[in-house]
């Protein structure tokens, strides 16, 4: 009998209830136990995991990191795929080993690369990888000199936190006054400078941002499964332009991901973003985990999470660049169902909601379009 696999996601994003779908239904047909642990017992992936439970609050990095090595003893879990405190818990891969768990992380060196924007820029730029013009601001008098340089080239200005994850704080600076243009129709990303100004002067503690030009689309995020011998076996850009998504294999934004994911270690799964910058293909950022719309290349034929699993598990499954891209593609929300407010609680595999039941993406037939 095929031994069953112990997966573990914890605090995780609720796309990724498509990502445990995709481990259940892998093309080995072999049984996977999914374990998931959560701060918000409302979480998608909760209800998606066979056992499932609130994680403590309030534990420092290393003591999250503490409690991930008991819960990984304490289950069996054979390969752990964590986000929240990725870097401590990277930290302490050898110790995941000897309990018998595979980290599906990058090195906490690649992870600490990565997690402030502006170092991850001066890395991969010494490589020869191209970044937009970017300023590091910390004062007034810094934001002014940056916006100022950026508008006398033709271009808007944006600010984003260095170091956070997603859009997480990210405006577009405009010289408008605030009038009741921005209080009308769904909020916005602009702000104007004075707000901007205002909010410096008046603030209790230092910020520590990037300005830099708002970059064109499409925004084209090429996701990656490196093994730990540095060797790239799946990288497919998903491109966004609006509304529209799609897929590329084009070499300006599959070669510079290729290396960075060689050059600086980051194994296993893997994002990197890019957008335009006067029509050229510059970096946007590095994620050190798999994407929440890593599903949606399952369009393309793909079972990514499944493949790195079995990577983990020493089942190389090779190249995986696909036969076909799928075709293009709009995301809408959906219901998922959600577990009871008691936790913990485990679920009788027998129970398990059929996937046809839950939407999810649907891979076309072979014949898809052209590789382009």
């Amino acid at each position: 009998m095929v031994s069953r696999v112990r997966v573990w996601l914890n605090r995780t994003y609720a796309e990724n209830a498509f990502f445990i779908d995709q481990l259940r239904n892998n093309p080995q047909n072999r049984p996977v136990e999914i374990h998931a642990t959560h701060g918000d017992p409302d979480s998608p992936v909760l209800m998606a995991a066979d056992t499932a439970a609130l994680e403590p609050e309030g534990l420092s990095p290393a003591a999250y990191a503490e409690y991930a090595l008991d819960h990984c003893a304490k289950h069996g879990i054979d390969v752990f795929i964590p986000v929240l405190h990725q870097d401590a818990v990277a930290a302490h891969r050898a110790e995941f080993a000897a309990a018998g768990t595979v980290l599906l992380a990058p090195p906490a060196e690649a992870i600490a690369v990565f997690r402030d924007k502006i170092t991850a820029y001066e890395a991969v730029e010494a490589f020869g990888v191209p970044v937009p013009p970017w300023w590091r601001v910390r004062t007034e008098d810094e934001l002014l000199a940056a916006v100022d340089a950026i508008e006398a080239t033709g271009h808007k200005a944006c600010l984003k936190p260095a170091a956070g994850a997603g859009g997480t704080g990210f405006r577009t600076i405009t010289r408008s006054p605030f009038s009741l243009f921005h209080l009308s129709g769904f909020p916005s990303s602009y702000i104007p400078l004075t707000l901007v100004v205002e909010a410096l002067r008046r603030a209790e503690h230092a910020v520590d941002w990037l300005v830099m030009p708002r970059l064109d689309e499409p925004e084209v995020s090429v996701d990656c499964l490196t093994g730990p011998d540095g060797k790239v076996r799946m990288a497919v850009g998903r491109t966004k332009n609006g509304r529209r998504r799609g897929f590329t294999l084009q070499p300006s934004w599959i070669e510079p991901s290729r290396l960075i994911a060689e050059t600086f270690g980051l194994h296993w799964l893997t994002n990197i973003q890019f957008r335009l910058h006067e029509n050229e293909p510059v970096l946007l950022d590095v994620n050190t985990r798999p994407a929440g719309g890593l599903h949606q290349l399952s369009l393309c034929g793909l079972n990514a999470p499944w493949a790195a699993v079995c990577l983990a598990l020493g089942e190389d499954p090779g190249d995986l660049t696909p036969d076909f891209l799928g075709a293009d593609y709009a995301v809408v929300a959906g219901p998922r169902p959600l577990r009871p407010l008691a936790l913990p609680q485990q679920r009788d595999p027998a129970s398990r909601i059929p996937a046809a039941a839950v939407p999810a993406p649907v891979a076309p037939a072979k014949t898809g379009l052209p590789i382009a």
